[in-house]
């Protein structure tokens, strides 16, 4: 099952939205588990929290799940 998280800005970078969706709490944590385990942005792996996520890319977090980036409505 594909989880929606809705921005109001241009992008959003990947640690803001592993906080945003609940996986880790903190910058430290998030730092540590792209570096032990990385993600899946568009079915690449990768592993920088600074990496920019605009409406349409799709993250994919082994043992948690996928989260589409989409702009929310205003």
């Amino acid at each position: 099952m594909k989880e929606n998280i809705e921005i109001s800005t241009e992008y959003i970078q990947l640690g803001q939205l592993l906080k945003l969706a609940n996986i880790l709490e903190s910058g430290g944590m998030i730092k540590v588990f792209l570096q032990e385990n990385g993600v899946y942005v568009n079915d690449e792996l990768e592993t920088r929290r600074g990496k920019k996520l605009y409406p349409g890319d799709t993250v994919f977090v082994e043992d948690v799940g996928t989260f589409v980036v989409s702009k929310s409505a205003q």
